[in-house]
């Protein structure tokens, strides 16, 4: 008895000590200095409030939105310069005051001549009839007979400032009618000319439109049609 007594104190002892050292509230071994559970959720609440989890990524592909955006849309540039028309290069109008007089049907005279060199062109003459210094922007649109298109321009011909003419003084136009090696389609003879004139913008009326005399036996053309800007020097054209 005295025995079976021993081993109940004993085991009475180890028990509370049992609890003593392993019972922390939880049901589970402390092994060290128990974390208070304030700090923890103290913790959590300033990692899910801190800028690096509540700023959007800064943008580090130089496309300007963040990589956080779901539903970007494409930013449209500004920075395209824009092509200035040959009208606004030069324009003496603007450097002394004067007025701008366009050249065109009411105070020129313009004619139409045939060249035997080079083949198939045609030189357009420009004098200013007027009392007043002309401008003559861009290149003349012409039209034969009842011609439904507008010949394009040799870009190339493009002068550096717009074509100015002093009382007397004349511009002049190559006109390319037909292709030498016959690759031109759609021709025909015409027989009377309209030379149309620009105004300061492009494709803009520039007034009123000559009719110069054309051949009796009228003008072949094709589809290869095309002619030159304005020029103050006939030598710019002279070999086009």
């Amino acid at each position: 008895m005295r025995h079976i007594r021993l081993i109940a104190a004993t085991g009475t002892a180890v028990a509370a000590l049992a609890l003593t050292a392993c019972d922390n509230g939880t049901g589970t071994e402390d092994e060290g200095a128990a974390r208070p559970k304030a700090t923890v959720a103290a913790a959590e609440t300033n990692v899910s409030k801190s800028p690096e989890s509540s700023t959007p990524a800064k943008d580090t592909t130089g496309t300007g939105t963040d990589s956080g955006a779901t539903d970007a849309s494409p930013v449209a540039r500004t920075d395209v310069p824009s092509a200035k028309p040959v009208a606004s290069a030069g324009r003496k109008g603007q450097s002394t005051g004067r007025s701008v007089v366009l050249c065109n049907g009411t105070n020129t005279s313009v004619t139409a001549q045939l060249l035997s060199r080079p083949l198939n062109h045609m030189l357009l003459t420009v004098k200013n009839t007027g009392g007043k210094t002309c401008d003559l922007p861009y290149y003349p649109v012409l039209r034969f007979d009842q011609m439904q298109w507008v010949p394009q321009a040799d870009e190339s011909t493009q002068p550096q400032s717009v074509v100015s003419l002093a009382p007397g003084e004349s511009g002049y136009a190559g006109v390319l009618l037909s292709a030498a090696d016959g690759s031109g389609s759609g021709g025909m003879t015409a027989h009377k000319l309209t030379v149309g004139f620009q105004g300061m913008t492009p494709n803009s009326d520039g007034g009123p439109s000559a009719t110069p005399a054309l051949p009796a036996k009228g003008v072949y053309y094709d589809s290869t049609l095309k002619v030159t800007y304005w020029q103050k020097d006939l030598g710019a054209i002279s070999s086009w």
